[in-house]
């Protein structure tokens, strides 16, 4: 999933501001430069839909830049796509298998445990 991000140029005194027009309240900076500030916006994207997930929001579509760059909040941005892991939001069914040690299993609590099948070989 590809986002548009505004990025407000930084300087040696300032760091790179990066706001998530789409995404209310999602923003990130970094003081190293516009390619850590757009790797810091794909951490901060990524915790905006679990957090909206968690809270049972909905994920808004992403808009075009040229659409976002008529806001003349932004004006002098810079503009980029931060693309976060699609899987983030996709709600399909998948089996795994896992292994874990025992006492971490332990600290599972029995109504959260899945149901064990048993092998055809135990008793």
């Amino acid at each position: 999933m590809k986002f548009p991000i505004a990025i407000e140029p930084g300087s040696d005194a300032q760091a790179w501001g990066v706001v998530v027009p789409d995404l209310p309240g999602c923003f990130s900076a970094s003081d190293e430069g516009i390619d850590a500030a757009i790797e810091n916006a794909k951490e901060a994207i990524s915790l905006w839909i679990e957090s909206a997930i968690d809270a049972g929001q909905s994920i808004p579509s992403p808009s075009s830049i040229t659409a976002l760059q008529r806001d003349p909040a932004y004006k002098g941005w810079i503009w980029a796509i931060a693309e976060v892991d699609p899987a983030l939001i996709d709600d399909s069914i998948e089996r795994v298998n896992i292994t874990l040690p025992r006492h971490i299993l332990a600290r599972i609590p029995p109504n959260q445990r899945a149901f064990r099948a048993k092998r055809p070989n135990q008793n």
